[in-house]
């Protein structure tokens, strides 16, 4: 037997248009548009009902990545990230120069007493 037309797999026959329109309740909502540093809009939709500072101020965009905010003349700016540090830049951190010297010292002196030396 053969099947013809543009029927969808598994769909009944005359059911309509995919997505049904007259089933459900549709919420009332807001629309509030975003804007990035590159002049790309996002919009977000929220129930209506909702409190104007429960809508956050910036999103991240999902086209650049880039923090996006209400003021489409003032997009807000990228916030400078700290680059990745490693262990011993944490550790550098927190000794001076003269007290890395003396741990090693004291590290040293250890290990040569350990080896008899």
């Amino acid at each position: 037997m053969a099947t013809g037309g543009n029927a969808i797999r598994g769909s009944r026959v005359g059911a309509g248009p995919m997505g049904e329109q007259d089933h459900g309740f549709h919420a009332d909502r807001v629309a509030v548009s975003y804007w990035d540093a590159l002049g790309n809009e996002t919009v977000r939709y929220f129930a209506a009902g909702i409190a104007d500072d429960e809508i956050p101020e910036t999103i991240d965009s999902p086209h650049s990545g880039l923090p996006a905010g209400r003021d489409k003349a003032n997009p807000p700016a990228l916030s400078k990230a700290e680059p990745y540090k490693t262990h011993l830049a944490y550790v550098k951190e927190r000794r001076s120069d003269e007290e890395a010297a003396s741990l090693l010292d004291d590290a040293l002196q250890q290990l040569r007493e350990r080896r008899g030396q």
